[in-house]
């Protein structure tokens, strides 16, 4: 059966050249996050190119994620980035997950089930360098450590934090969080403790100035392994830095290539008198005779309602404004200009048409947020077809 006409499409050889174009920009090892159905652009597709790309890291949320992750990518090394929950003990050995921990009930049920399996299981302990969100903060630090102890059933593989800060391009939140990181590190390494991996941050701190540099030489003083965990520059998007844009995002920015194309069709077009009103409430009111088309997509696909009145879409080539309130299956906008648009031809609302794009970053400004939620707010109705 035909489906509704509201889709994405996934260049998949697109992420593969994102990829390695960050690779080749850093001297050190990258995690692909594909977290989040890989930011809405589908697991099924991203993490099997991820992997083809070169990557041996995949970072999830979740042990669910983890488990379809495992399924598509046998040899990857998976790492569960909040955590495991109670009773998935099992689950993250019988998937050869690697999880993040920082508090002591996940030690507790990772260390049950491995006692049960009588396995080895890997962890990356989070240190909370200052995003006081997860990760064991500093006085702390002691307590969780002596869990990791000869006898333990855990392996203490890697440490781990997150820099809440890496697009600030003058870097003084960064700095000081490295600091605190060092202090910590050392810390683990004085009780004994030999953990072979050490990372910290997302895309921004792949093309920070600086930070490469900076953890690879924290990493040497512990023979450590140094690694980021690029998300959104890896879909085609380099982040926006503050006030200044680093040589190397500048650099990458034009070459990263969008990976998603989000696609719908009209379904009708009419004509309006002037006075005639659109949409609940009537928030737009024709000034003017006008032609408008109606549109297959709506806000439970994904499609922000902050864009009523104020977004923008293509049709051949051209932008056609968003006129009305964005209902929940469907979106009016204005022909006017286009008087070749007709029922059937294909619209675009983040992609590019002919010579014209609209880009994730438009999206994320006309609704207030960030490029991060405009894909990941893409529902599961809507179809993701690989190229």
């Amino acid at each position: 059966m035909q489906r509704r006409p509201c889709w994405v499409e996934i260049n998949t050889r697109a992420l593969e050249n994102n990829y390695r174009l960050l690779a080749a920009s850093t001297p050190i090892e990258l995690l692909a996050i594909v977290k989040a159905d890989a930011y809405g652009h589908g697991l099924a597709m991203c993490a099997p190119a991820a992997v083809r790309a070169g990557a041996d890291w995949l970072g999830v949320t979740s042990v669910e994620e983890g488990i379809a992750a495992r399924a598509l990518s046998p040899d990857a090394q998976i790492l569960v980035i909040s955590g495991p929950f109670t009773a998935q003990g099992a689950a993250v050995i019988e998937n050869r997950l690697t999880c993040v921990v920082w508090e002591p009930w996940q030690i507790d049920e990772l260390e049950s089930a491995a006692a049960q399996a009588r396995a080895t299981v890997p962890v990356h302990l989070e240190l909370d360098t200052g995003m006081s969100r997860q990760g064991v903060a500093d006085a702390e630090l002691d307590a969780i450590l002596t869990r990791f102890h000869a006898t333990s059933p855990l392996r203490l593989d890697g440490l781990m934090t997150h820099l809440y800060a890496a697009d600030e391009s003058d870097g003084e939140a960064t700095h000081g969080q490295l600091a605190r990181l060092e202090a910590m590190v050392a810390r683990v390494f004085a009780t004994g403790h030999n953990p072979t991996w050490l990372h910290v941050g997302n895309s921004a701190a792949v093309l920070a100035s600086g930070v490469p540099n900076a953890l690879q030489t924290l990493c040497r003083k512990w023979s450590l392994r140094p690694m980021a965990r690029p998300g959104l520059a890896l879909y085609g998007l380099a982040p926006e830095f503050s006030p200044t844009e680093p040589t190397v995002a500048r650099a990458l920015r034009s070459k990263l290539q969008p990976v998603l194309a989000w696609k719908t069709r009209i379904v009708a077009t009419r004509s309006l008198p002037i006075g005639q009103a659109v949409g609940y409430n009537g928030t737009f009111i024709a000034t003017e005779p006008m032609r408008i088309a109606l549109l297959a997509v709506g806000y439970a696909d994904g499609l922000k309602r902050a864009l009523s009145n104020r977004g923008e879409v293509l049709i051949h080539g051209q932008r056609a404004p968003i006129i009305g309130r964005v209902s929940m299956d469907q979106t009016v906008v204005d022909i006017t200009d286009i008087p070749n648009a007709r029922p059937g031809d294909e619209v675009v609302l983040l992609g590019t048409q002919d010579r014209e794009t609209i880009s994730a970053e438009e999206h994320a400004r006309w609704a207030g947020t960030i490029p991060w939620e405009i894909f990941t707010s893409i529902t599961a109705r809507v179809q993701r077809i690989a190229l």
